[in-house]
């Protein structure tokens, strides 16, 4: 007999794999903590963000960053930065994902996601904030905080506001953004 194939299940695998790559955790404190996010990530119960609220949403993001950070590997361990960017490149995914969406009834969530905060999405928050000299300095992702992303995600609300889009959808806009632009001609 084969072994059931449930659709949901191999999506939120296979969307927590292709969120997670070397490249988003580079230089974040040790080996091993990409294969460690995927896992955790994979395993994690996706209905429960479906809450009715946002700060019920803000709070399970916050303890869901907690626990990935404290489970990171060696000199990863305690990594808030880099667990609040799976995290959220995780989730902006799943939201990106049709059937993972309208499985877990995830669409209330989107204007609540965070974009993911990297060095690209901090020079395109600095270059379309009217007035950049109150952006607080970049730290890094690996030195990031909670009062620092916050300031940032404020940022970004209302520069997406202005946009009329969600903020997480910036990451979009600021990704690669020489290269995006040159294909799109």
């Amino acid at each position: 007999m084969t072994e059931p194939f449930v659709l949901t299940d191999r999506l939120q695998v296979r969307t927590a794999m292709l969120a997670i790559g070397r490249s988003t955790l580079r230089n974040q404190g040790a080996a091993g903590m990409v294969a460690h996010a995927r896992s955790f990530l994979r395993a994690i119960d996706l209905g429960a963000f479906s809450s009715t609220t946002q700060k019920q949403f803000a709070r399970l993001l916050d303890s869901q960053t907690k626990r990935l950070a404290n489970g990171f590997p060696g000199d990863g361990r305690g990594n808030w930065g880099a667990a609040r960017k799976s995290m959220n490149i995780f989730l902006r995914d799943v939201v990106y994902c049709r059937p993972l969406c309208e499985h877990y009834r995830l669409v209330a969530i989107e204007p609540w996601l965070e974009v993911p905060l990297d060095s690209n999405v901090y020079d395109g928050l600095v270059s379309d904030w009217e007035d950049p000299g109150v952006v607080p300095p970049w730290p890094g992702v690996r030195a990031l905080t909670p009062s620092t992303s916050r300031v940032l995600q404020r940022i970004a609300t209302a520069i997406a506001e202005s946009m009329g889009t969600a903020r997480v959808h910036l990451d979009v806009r600021y990704w690669r953004r020489g290269e995006m632009d040159a294909l799109a001609g």
